[in-house]
């Protein structure tokens, strides 16, 4: 593969703007960018009903025996993560600061994205997630927006990827799930003794407990088989078909139709338009640094909500000098990212048995009691918790574990076997300010502009982690931790769960969207976003059901309106 620079060297030798293309292969019907959750989820149903579809992923293409359960691979060597050297971003906490390279949601950027790395729990939304503005109204400082479609619109796409990709769970054991027209594939992944802790202190507090659904199988599904369960998932490959991911599941079954093209190793620079301001199609960098054209019908964005953003404020044109679908100014604003924050509880080790956090699975027990909104707890909104190992033996998280000597590793003997987290999903509310633009100093290895994030927590973030941190504590001391420990932000978000939504807002007024209804431009009618940019509010629960749901319904509806007639075509 040859390094980016060599593009960049042989760009300024030419003493022009850009290389001549080089390549230009024939035009598709469409052309998706990105080939993780949402990228997979659309080409499987686009190429099932008979577009031809052409899908850019940055990244590789990585086969199963490339994966293991290597704990120095995965998270010391950061085998899945983006390289901040090639391709960096940075974050700021407002306009006054000074921006700083950080991997701020580095979600891997290769077939499958985020689904190749996650711990896969897939929880519903509830019904009050898609009406925030509506049960709350204003909130100073925030800036709440309705969804325009409902939950009910939503759930047939639910229960259609839920069977389609391979969930485990437990139907109407979350008393507060709304209605779901199906049950679950798979049985529920059989509880770890961490979740069995969570269960033994949520008893005890009378609080609803159930298995946190996961993309994992518990028994043969669509010619896929479980192996043995392991804590070795979060930020690791799965070396069998256990998991559900867009890798191993959707992206070879579009494959499969003979409509679908995957070419990896894309660099995507910039959407190109016409002169009648509809897309063109895009233009990147291949795997051997030359310059090439894809021109389509329709063109759709599945990066992911930061690059993106990115995509559309590098993508401009004498018709949109502001960056692409940007009439409204919002592009990019509004961004909410979630956080993962969580309380540890450490077990006396004469009293308890050991956990065993590295056996079963990262994730097991949760509740949503305290999802709705109550205002007595001093915020609105709220979110799933759920019961986790405390990590794997080299990297376990303890946040008063001695850094090194004989004091860490009688820490580590003592209690490693003897702990347990109980995390959260953090709702944060959406601010115009939070968002992402260009970087106007920080360039890519390719010489392009990086995403800046500038952000910084509502005060109603804070009053939500601290309330359900609280929470988790008192289910910990319940089920028998003697001592316990709070990770609580406070003035700053990390990006830590890899959770990207609402740079690109869906609604019915384009001076306050970007995207209508169906996730297509306001401002180019064949543009369509279909990762987690649409959202107008995060969730109170991990968003990559809710997306792949969306995904799935709006690229049914492209099926409907862009393949009825292939003689109106946009590229000229």
């Amino acid at each position: 593969m040859a390094h980016p620079f060599f593009w960049k060297k042989t760009r300024l030798e030419r003493g022009k703007k850009y290389m001549t293309y080089i390549k230009k292969p024939d035009p598709v019907d469409v052309c998706i960018v990105g080939a993780g959750a949402t990228g997979g989820t659309t080409a499987k149903v686009l190429a099932e009903a008979g577009l031809k579809v052409v899908v850019l992923e940055k990244g590789p293409r990585m086969k199963i025996e490339n994966f293991s359960g290597d704990e120095l691979k995965y998270l010391n060597r950061n085998y899945l993560w983006p390289d901040p050297k090639i391709s960096p971003r940075t974050v700021r906490a407002d306009d006054k600061s000074k921006a700083k390279t950080f991997q701020f949601s580095p979600t891997p950027q290769m077939v499958g994205g985020g689904t190749v790395h996650w711990a896969g729990w897939v929880p519903r939304p509830l019904e009050q997630d898609f009406k925030m503005h509506s049960l709350h109204g204003d909130i100073k400082g925030a800036d709440l927006a309705d969804w325009p479609i409902t939950y009910d619109d939503l759930e047939p796409y639910l229960t259609k990827v839920e069977w389609e990709f391979g969930v485990s769970g437990l139907a109407e054991a979350n008393k507060y799930e709304p209605r779901r027209s199906k049950g679950y594939p798979t049985p529920p992944l059989p509880p770890t003794k961490f979740g069995k802790k969570f269960y033994e202190g949520a008893e005890k507090l009378g609080i609803n407990a159930f298995p946190i659904p996961h993309a994992s199988i518990s028994k043969p599904h669509r010619g896929r088989t479980p192996a043995n369960f392991t804590g070795f998932w979060n930020q690791y490959g799965d070396p069998g078909t256990t998991r559900s991911s867009t890798l191993t599941s959707f992206i070879p079954e579009a494959l499969a139709t003979g409509n679908c093209e995957l070419r990896t190793g894309c660099m995507i620079r910039e959407v190109t338009v016409n002169k009648e301001g509809h897309a063109k199609g895009v233009i990147y960098i291949d795997s051997d640094g030359q310059e090439v054209e894809q021109e389509a019908s329709v063109v759709i964005l599945c990066p992911g909500a930061i690059e993106s953003t990115r995509l559309l404020l590098m993508s401009k044109s004498n018709l949109f000098p502001d960056g692409l679908a940007n009439s409204s100014g919002l592009v990019g604003k509004y961004a909410t990212f979630h956080e993962y924050a969580f309380a540890t509880g450490i077990f006396d080790k004469g009293v308890h048995d050991p956990l065993h956090g590295f056996a079963g699975h990262y994730i097991s027990a949760g509740s949503m009691q305290f999802y709705e909104t109550d205002e007595k707890r001093g915020y609105i909104g709220g979110c799933i918790t759920s019961s986790s190992q405390v990590g794997h033996p080299i990297n376990w998280v303890c946040p008063d574990r001695p850094e090194w000597g004989t004091a860490m590793k009688d820490a580590d003997r003592d209690f490693y076997n003897h702990s347990m987290k109980i995390g959260i999903i953090l709702q944060d509310l959406p601010q115009e300010s939070n968002r992402v633009d260009l970087d106007p100093d920080v360039k890519d290895a390719w010489g392009l502009p990086v995403a800046r994030i500038t952000y910084k927590p509502h005060s109603n973030d804070i009053d939500m982690a601290k309330w359900m941190i609280n929470k988790n504590v008192e289910i910990l001391e319940a089920a028998g931790a003697s001592k316990t420990i709070k990770v609580i932000p406070e003035n700053e978000l990390t990006g830590n769960t890899c959770h990207q939504h609402g740079t690109a807002r869906m609604g019915n007024d384009p001076s306050k969207s970007v995207l209508n209804k169906w996730c297509q431009s306001h401002d180019v009618e064949n543009l369509y976003i279909l990762d987690g940019s649409s959202f107008p509010t995060s969730l109170g629960v991990n968003p990559t059901l809710t997306m792949m749901a969306n995904a799935w319904r709006v690229s049914e509806y492209i099926v409907e309106v862009h393949a009825k007639d292939r003689q109106e075509q946009y590229v000229k």
